[in-house]
Formats: structure tokens, sequence, C-alpha cells
């Protein structure tokens, strides 16, 4: 796969760094408010985008569930604690990973929240089935090992598919995987250099056909495409801003 045209837009947008701040402060509002929005409706959240904003403002919606409230408000706070760990330009460690799962979950289901789960599981409508619950420690070893070593010498877009990809794929946690995924998918982006992707809802059955194929075939060109089409998308939000 080549990845050209992204690396020139990235380029582009890497020469008008250092961007202006209010206008970085702007597009990371609304970074914010689409991402949080769309990888929670993509879990079945009723809250609109314009709700989601209102939410994560400080305002309670009338009709509105206590835990539709706080999957936002748990979301915003696990970008924040993600933008700390891209600050670092470290590797993500299993440790990252299970404190951004704790954030996801928090006052939803603490129990869960940062532990592997200790059953076994399906996917609804998917063909994988994920690994037998005593096997996940074994496999996010395996996960860590193959993104700190071969996984390292792929184009960031790649690697990133592959991280998030792989992890749905073992699915560790009870719930949360996806909004974890996703949000370990952007860690490996905005740590190379890249806007945050946002994987829009009307996108879910292509999102979830995707993985599915990724996962019971290892072929991960499908996937690897729809992130790189919402890479590109995310750079012309902030050239057209910059330019």
């Amino acid at each position: 796969m080549t990845f050209e045209l992204i690396d020139k837009k990235k380029k582009q947008l890497d020469e008008k760094r250092p961007l202006p701040v209010n206008t970085v402060n702007s597009l990371r509002e609304n970074m914010l408010v689409e991402w949080t929005y769309n990888s929670n409706a993509i879990e079945g959240n009723t809250l609109t985008i314009s709700e989601t904003k209102v939410v994560l403002e400080g305002i309670t919606i009338g009709g509105k569930s206590v835990k539709e409230h706080l999957e936002a408000i748990n979301h915003k706070a696990a970008i924040i604690y993600l933008e700390k760990l891209v600050e670092k330009k470290a590797n993500i460690s299993e440790w990252d990973i299970k404190n951004i799962h704790q954030l996801v979950l928090k006052n939803i289901d603490d129990k869960n929240a940062g532990a592997y789960r200790n059953e076994n599981v399906i996917i609804s409508g998917a063909k994988h089935k994920p690994p037998r619950h005593f096997l996940i420690k074994e496999q996010m070893d395996n996960l860590i090992s193959h993104y700190n070593g071969e996984w390292q010498r792929l184009h960031p877009i790649e690697r990133a598919s592959l991280l998030h990809g792989e992890f749905v794929k073992i699915h560790p946690f009870i719930d949360g995987n996806g909004r974890t995924a996703r949000l370990l998918l952007n860690f490996e982006l905005m740590k190379a250099g890249f806007p945050p992707v946002i994987i829009r809802k009307e996108m879910r059955v292509e999102y979830y056909d995707s993985l599915d194929l990724a996962h019971t075939t290892s072929d991960y060109t499908n996937f690897i495409n729809l992130v790189s089409r919402c890479a590109e998308e995310s750079l012309d939000l902030w050239l057209s801003v910059v330019v």
C-alpha cells in the first residue's frame, strides 16, 4: 500500500508549523466533540452531536441516561490522558491501555474498568470469535511485542491500524473495547504528527465489516484504506483552516 498523497498533505501541514494557537485550540475543541460523539454513537450512545457538545461543557440533557452522559465525559477525559501520553512520545504500554480503558468505564463499571475480562464472549454479528479469557494476557503481551518490534518499521497509518485491529481482535475487556481501540488508533497517529482521525457513525457497517474481514483472514487492506480515508479527511480539514 502507498501513502504518498497522505504524506504529501501531512508535509504541507508540517510546513505551516508552528500553527497559530487560537487555530489549534478551535480545531482541538472541534475534534473533542466530533471524536467523542462519533465514537460513542458507533457503540449506541443516543446523544446528538450538539447534545454531546453541551454535556462536555458540563450541562445535563433531560431525557438522557446518566450512562450516556458519563460516556461522553469519560471519553473526553481519556482524550486528555492520551494527549499527555503523546507529548511524552513514548510507545504505548499495557499499563497505558488499562489506564485508558479505566477512564472509558469510570463510574459506569468500576469493577471491570482497566481489568481484563475473566469470562468468554462473542461479538454480535461478527464471524470472528475472541480468544478465551485465559489467553488474553499472553495475546496482549504478543500484541505489545509486535508493536514494539516489527510494526515500528511500518507507515504510521498501517501501524495504528494494526494496533487498533489486533487489540479489538483480542477483545480483552468486557466492555469499552471499541472506544479504547479508537483511542489507541489516534494515539499512534497523533504521536506521528497526524491530526486525530474521526471514524464516523455513518461508516459503522463498513468499519465493522473491514475489521471482521481482517480478523478472519488477516487481510487488513480494507481497514487500512478506511483509516487512510479518515486521515486524509482530517488533514484536509486542518489544511483548509491553516493554509
